[in-house]
């Protein structure tokens, strides 16, 4: 049933470098809270309320339902920001916020009214292993699951999680209310504020149009495009996921990176070498080659990412405007971009870390937490690139791609 609901955006004027800026304005007290939300598991509701008020859980909701809709380069320009002071924190926010495009991609109108109603306001952490039991029921589902590794789920409104119908192979992504689901935590060696709960429901109630078919990753996109596309006339809706999957992790590693960064160059400011003879690490060839090395690591992942998320849109762009094949292969394409990206990030932290001596490794320092957090992301399934590639290179020899 279609809606006519429509929320006010709350600064209609406000431009995509301007909610940059705010991001960029909050990283002092990003990182004075980076300690804090690693003990917590999350960060403040006082930086909540600042989150919500700069605007940045809208970025990437459409205009007619209370969002920004200013698209991915704007979004991963903010969520890089906020993770070059703290990775951890970036990463929840990321999470909590990012789901949006996909509400606004593959749920029905009178589901994402429902959903960013009524104010506009929505979190909404995702997972999309299939840790839940959808029973058929009158007009929905019965529902009952735990979902681990809920990133961002402290402030969250809804939870957009996976499951399995009862006695069939169907697999539906469902839309649960923050009233109908608790939470649990686990402690990890990094990205400890990441709010990556898990998520429990039972036998909870959905509405049919809040349970969706789950095939974003490898459907074929119909000529009219997604139901996001067709609502909201915007190629950001046509939405194939594994390039915005990799994107959203590995945007973190790379303001991660940047954060390291940071803290190295400081060092090489105010510490000495230690080997003879001890001079400022400034003036040393070695710390100069390492620093340089690593900053041109970075530099690259950081560039290579925003031409990855420029083919995207590209893409979406020559589909909906010239009808242009936009395919699994290609979404797997970009995705491999984006992993890459994510390895050169790694392999800056590593550089630093290991050439920062003994006191960079001082449980507390930034570059240990920047580090943790980056071989946190190295267990991840996304960081995972021989399983990654492999299935890029059997689409492009004409086989399934299965990952």
């Amino acid at each position: 049933m279609a809606t006519a609901t429509r929320i006010q955006v709350p600064e209609p004027e406000l431009t995509a470098d301007e909610i940059v800026g705010r991001a960029r304005a909050l990283r002092e007290q990003v990182l004075a809270e980076a300690g804090d939300a690693e003990q917590r598991g999350t960060y403040s509701a006082e930086l909540q309320e600042q989150f919500v008020a700069a605007g940045f859980f809208r970025i990437l909701q459409p205009r007619r339902f209370g969002g920004y809709e200013f698209g991915l380069d704007t979004f991963y320009r903010v969520i890089i920001e906020i993770c070059s002071a703290d990775a951890s924190i970036g990463w929840n926010l990321c999470l909590g916020s990012a789901h949006a495009l996909q509400v606004a991609a593959f749920f029905p109108e009178r589901a994402q009214a429902d959903l960013f109603g009524p104010d506009g306001h929505f979190v909404g952490p995702s997972r999309a292993i299939p840790r839940g039991k959808a029973t058929p029921a009158p007009d929905g589902y019965r529902v009952s699951g735990r979902w681990d590794y809920c990133s961002g789920s402290t402030y969250s409104t809804h939870v957009i999680a996976l499951a399995l119908v009862a006695d069939s192979d169907k697999r539906i992504m469902v839309a649960i209310p923050r009233s109908d689901y608790d939470w649990g935590g686990g402690a990890t060696i990094g990205l400890g504020g990441t709010a990556s709960n898990t998520i429990i429901a039972e036998n909870v109630f959905v509405p049919a149009h809040l349970a969706v078919r789950y095939d974003w990753k490898d459907f074929e996109m119909p000529r009219e495009g997604t139901i996001g596309f067709q609502l909201h006339g915007n190629p950001l809706y046509l939405a194939r996921a594994m390039t915005f999957f990799y994107a959203s992790l590995n945007a973190v590693q790379i303001g991660n990176a940047r954060a390291a960064l940071q803290e190295y160059e400081a060092m090489m400011r105010t510490r000495p070498t230690s080997f003879p003879p001890p001079i400022p690490r400034s003036e040393s060839v070695d710390f100069q080659r390492w620093y340089g090395e690593a900053y041109s690591l970075v530099d690259t992942a950081e560039l290579a990412f925003f031409g990855a998320i420029a083919r995207f849109a590209d893409k979406c762009v020559g589909f909906a405007e010239r009808g242009e094949p936009f395919t699994t292969a290609d979404d797997g394409a970009i995705r491999d971009v984006m992993a890459q990206c994510g390895r050169l990030a790694w392999q800056a932290v590593d550089l630093m870390f290991a050439s920062g001596g003994s006191s960079a490794a001082r449980h507390g320092s930034r570059l240990e937490r920047c580090f943790r957090d980056a071989s946190m992301f190295r267990t991840h399934i996304a960081a995972q690139y021989e399983v990654v590639f492999a299935s890029t290179g059997r689409a492009r020899l004409g086989q399934p791609l299965t990952h």
